[in-house]
């Protein structure tokens, strides 16, 4: 019976955010809030409308409100679910605010800010985290730490699918992807978490529907927002599920090393990572190499899932080799592609 009602939110999710993306798409090109190709960095031949990380949000929190006995059944309070909802609603505003106007980036700062405070003014902590030679590392008492720790990994998270957002279904298919991942994790025997699982099939299927027009050649796009959100969830869900960090890690591996290795490179340069842009991320080099956007995304999609689902039966220290394999085959991806370019 279980399975069956699992199955019906996921296709209920998915079926509100297709419906939500659709009409969201006609209302940005009616608002003028659209994606003009201009420039080297922009891959798509036409004009596309933005805004449809508004359908994934929408259809998110709605089932979640819709199934709310389950999504309440654990450890989690309304005061968590607020939080994380204000959270989300702060980034849809800002997003729609740059889609429209182009904010500087110091203004489009403010508002992944005000969306880790919201989380934090709505309890989030992390109790304890997992020591990888064995047992706990209680922190519950250090309150700003946990606070520190959250900001960061939130911020992360949220940069990591910002940056990137360059390919049609990129970022919506590996949140799918993670969600999905967390979903199967907090469903085993061992680390039983029936709603924090909820919450994250009804990710995994707000971001299938979006996918359904997202795909390429893409319908609607994120937007500033929705590539923000999706991180933004998915670092919620990887603390609420009892500070399940290295899954997310491992299901981002690829574009946290590229996002890292994106700063590093910048910052070398002396050039500003959060003011500049080029066509240096791993997949825009990938799609340049003549992998095209569907092979490129779907490489980035098989590397999410095959070492998502490595983590479900690994332990620590396993999770700790996987993570050194994918910089492994990260560096030995980039060295292809220098190779490549000569």
């Amino acid at each position: 019976m279980i399975m069956i009602f699992l199955g019906a939110v996921f296709f209920f999710a998915l079926l509100l955010s297709l419906i939500f993306s659709f009409f969201i798409a006609k209302l940005a090109v009616r608002w003028n809030v659209i994606d003009v190709p201009a420039g080297e960095r922009k891959i798509h031949k036409k004009p596309t409308p933005l805004l449809g990380g508004a359908a994934i949000f929408l259809s998110f929190f709605l089932v979640l409100f819709l199934a709310r006995d389950r999504a309440l059944a654990g450890n989690l309070e309304w005061s968590h679910w607020l939080g994380v909802f204000a959270g989300g609603l702060f980034l849809m505003i800002g997003g729609f605010l740059d889609d429209k106007y182009n904010l500087r980036p110091g203004r489009q700062l403010v508002f992944p800010a005000l969306a880790v405070v919201s989380v934090l003014l709505g309890g989030v902590q992390i109790e304890k985290l997992t020591n990888p030679f064995g047992g706990f590392l209680e922190i519950g008492g250090l309150k700003i730490f946990s606070s520190i720790l959250i900001a960061l990994w939130l911020i992360g998270m949220m940069y990591t699918t910002k940056l990137l957002d360059g390919l049609d279904g990129l970022v919506a298919g590996i949140a799918g992807i993670g969600a999905f991942v967390i979903f199967l994790f907090t469903m085993t025997t061992r680390y039983h978490q029936p709603d924090i699982g909820l919450a994250a099939l009804i990710l995994a299927g707000a971001a299938a529907g979006f996918l359904v027009l997202n795909w390429h050649p893409a319908k609607i796009f994120l937007g500033e927002g929705g590539s923000l959100f999706l991180g933004f969830i998915l670092g919620v869900l990887a603390i609420i599920s009892g500070g399940k960090i290295a899954i997310a890690l491992l299901v981002m591996g690829v574009p946290i090393l590229d996002t890292a290795w994106t700063i590093i490179r910048r910052l070398a340069a002396g050039q500003n990572p959060f003011k500049f842009a080029d066509r240096r991320h791993l997949h825009h080099r990938l799609f340049d190499a003549g992998l095209g956007v569907r092979k490129t995304v779907l490489l980035f999609h098989a590397f999410s899932l095959v070492f998502g689902l490595a983590a479900l039966f690994l332990q620590s220290q396993g999770k700790i080799l996987a993570l050194a394999l994918l910089v492994v085959l990260m560096f030995l991806l980039v060295i292809w592609l220098n190779a490549k370019e000569k």
